[in-house]
């Protein structure tokens, strides 16, 4: 296995908050490779969601660098260590024991699929959009990467109406269970987040890296350390992650086209439920400089 080191920037929230188009967006900065969400490596046999001969390519080569991945295949590392649906009622029993035997082949197996994915994009930053804290909390103490968490968060009104289901296409779900959901999964991230390094963290806000992209973008490769160029944000290359948005399905060039339009109708419910988060998130931002660094040239 390469002895690579890289630097992993875990986006870290909710769902619909926007993680895969600014995974995107980063994964077209020099010495960046944007994996998606990679806790899927193992629910997924490996294999990348959407099959492009490179994409395959690609992720067989990752393959063939983890030792102690196909062990692991199954949907047991997302159920019982990575997700905070490991805590349901009818979990609970087989919970600690089954998380006791995975968690030391989890975490070797997990470090050496972040250094084989380095090795074989040859990029220094990894970036991989999974979102869930418990898998943050994991990576917290994992050997051989250099651990950078962004917490991404959106305006709840817009999480909640995205999984509207008179509008949602697929991930639909009521209003009631979206704002629990978003609570469970701040409650979680918050303590997750608040343990990091306070130079390895950064706290954005989804509609704040829409609306100045260029400024966003430049914060972040600031606290990374990186003096990388910013991309052409009108052509962006999606890549091959190895799983996301489905929109990547489908396009393989993608532009930011500006801030969000706010959902059509608020709903109190969610105003009222979120209104503690909204107050606490509000002092972990701005946390952007207000200056944005030249664009990649052509």
């Amino acid at each position: 296995m390469s002895a690579v080191r890289p630097k992993v920037v875990y986006v870290m929230g909710s769902h619909h908050i926007g993680s895969t188009v600014l995974g995107v967006a980063l994964g077209n900065c020099e010495d960046f490779f944007f994996a998606g969400e990679v806790h899927a490596w193992f629910t997924r046999h490996g294999v990348p969601a959407y099959r492009t001969p490179e994409s395959l390519a690609f992720w067989r080569g990752v393959a063939e660098q983890v030792e102690h991945g196909a062990e692991l295949f199954g949907h047991d590392t997302e159920l019982y260590i990575d997700r905070s649906s490991a805590l349901r009622i009818d979990r609970l029993r087989r919970w600690p024991t089954t998380r006791r035997e995975l968690l030391p082949r989890y975490r070797e197996a997990t470090a050496e699929l972040y250094r084989a994915i380095a090795a074989t994009s040859g990029a220094g930053h990894i970036i991989d959009t999974s979102h869930y804290p418990l898998r943050a909390s994991q990576l917290q103490s994992l050997p051989g990467i250099d651990l950078y968490l962004l917490f991404l968060v959106r305006d709840p009104q817009g999480v909640v109406a995205s999984h509207d289901p008179t509008r949602a296409a697929e991930g639909a779900k009521s209003a009631l269970t979206m704002n629990l959901h978003l609570w469970a999964t701040h409650a979680l991230a918050l303590p997750v987040f608040l343990r990091q390094p306070p130079a390895r963290r950064m706290f954005l806000r989804h509609e704040q890296f829409l609306a100045e992209p260029a400024i966003a973008l430049g914060a972040i490769l600031d606290w990374l350390g990186s003096d990388a160029a910013l991309p052409d944000l009108t052509s962006l290359q999606t890549g091959f992650p190895l799983q996301g948005n489905p929109f990547l399905k489908d396009h393989h060039v993608i532009a930011l086209k500006g801030p969000p339009a706010r959902p059509a109708g608020s709903s109190p419910m969610t105003a009222v439920m979120q209104a503690p988060w909204t107050a606490l998130f509000s002092h972990l931002g701005p946390a952007v400089a207000q200056r944005a660094r030249p664009p990649q040239r052509p």
